[in-house]
């Protein structure tokens, strides 16, 4: 290392305290789950700082949950980052589209699963009745698959219907006045449509998956859920499918142009309503399935699911850089990752918070996120 080198990290450490803090704990933190997986002490420290036994396939596992809740995360984070490129406003209302595709999605898998067990408007309602349990109707990848799969396509046109219909009576008249008025009208919409959500299917939390019969496969000794490698697949599949689409489409290019520059996309003859249009549609499918994938690897579900998950979308999409589809999905896998993972040292409790943690961290060093600078393209 050169001596510039040298001083350009002394100067910056001096302007950044917080930074070299945050690079020692993490150090720190590697060297105790080194410690932690090949099972012995650290002489110097006597001992394992943060105590506890880690066992390689806990790890394992944990870094498998990281990946599922990170494409959670990510694939949400899509829409909500194509609405602020595009619209150039934050979407409160996004999480409320989340929590609509989880019920309408899982209403018509159950509806499929559970036909001829139970009454059918309690099926598509998601309301649980006497004599009728998820374990008897069967909802689940291996018993009912043309029901669950039925349900991310629900999930997707339902959620479409309501976005669509949400930009037309509440920001499309407002689309001039800026984005400060539409994020209030956002906060109002969500607030609307989560409490019809509760009208209409109650507040309770319950169970909505079968367990899966008999054991879960395994590869190099970890053992898969069915529903988790469902949920992989698609969510993996759906992220290609939005890189294709704006890079080799011409609506994907249009989308590109108008993140970048609307005034002159409106100039070249770009059909800016359309893309808009466009923009509702794919973000709102994006949400809808992801709540109903969410729902799928969580087991439970209740109506305030996805203003919960906000937090998480919002902050994936931060630590990514906003207005960057592909920095929404790298936000999602770090704050997965990290929401995980960091059961290693803290309880349960906290794992949301250390996820926060981080976003605030890497904004401190880099304010305009990993991806900052780089839009829908």
């Amino acid at each position: 290392m050169g001596g510039s080198e040298s001083l350009t990290w002394g100067a910056r450490i001096r302007e950044q305290p917080f930074l070299f803090v945050a690079i020692l704990a993490g150090v720190l933190l590697v060297f105790d789950l080194i410690a932690k997986l090949a099972g012995f002490e650290i002489p110097i420290i006597g001992g394992r700082t943060f105590g506890g036994q880690l066992t390689f396939g806990q790890f394992r596992g944990l870094v498998w949950n990281g990946l599922v809740v990170g494409l959670i995360f990510g694939l949400a984070g899509i829409g909500l980052s194509m609405t602020y490129s595009i619209l150039n406003f934050a979407n409160f209302s996004h999480g409320d589209l989340v929590t609509t595709g989880a019920f309408t999605g899982w209403g018509a898998a159950l509806l499929v699963a559970g036909w001829g067990v139970t009454d059918a408007g309690y099926l598509l309602l998601v309301r649980p009745v006497s004599g009728a349990n998820p374990n008897e109707i069967g909802a689940s990848i291996v018993q009912a698959p043309l029901g669950i799969l039925l349900g991310v396509i629900v999930a997707a046109v339902a959620t479409v219907l309501v976005a669509v219909v949400i930009d037309r009576l509440v920001y499309r008249p407002m689309r001039d006045r800026g984005g400060i008025p539409l994020l209030i009208a956002s906060i109002g919409a969500a607030l609307a449509l989560r409490y019809l959500i509760q009208l209409v299917y109650g507040g309770r939390s319950r169970g909505i998956t079968a367990p899966i019969q008999g054991d879960n496969p395994e590869i190099f000794g970890l053992a898969f859920d069915p529903h988790e490698v469902s949920l992989v697949v698609v969510a993996v599949g759906l992220m290609l499918g939005m890189h294709f689409m704006l890079q080799r489409t011409k609506l994907g290019k249009a989308m590109r142009a108008m993140a970048d520059n609307k005034d002159l996309a409106l100039v070249t003859g770009i059909p800016t309503e359309r893309v808009v249009t466009a923009t509702w549609v794919i973000g709102g499918a994006l949400a809808g399935v992801s709540g109903y994938l969410y729902v799928l690897e969580r087991g439970t579900i209740e109506f305030n699911i996805g203003w919960f998950l906000l937090l998480f979308i919002f902050a994936a999409v931060i630590l990514g850089g906003i207005g960057s589809i592909y920095g929404a999905i790298a936000g999602g896998f770090v704050i997965g990752f990290v929401h995980e993972m960091s059961l290693i040292w803290i309880p349960s409790d906290f794992n949301a918070a250390a996820a926060f943690v981080i976003m605030i961290l890497v904004l401190l060093y880099r304010p305009q996120g990993i991806f900052g600078g780089v839009t829908t393209a």
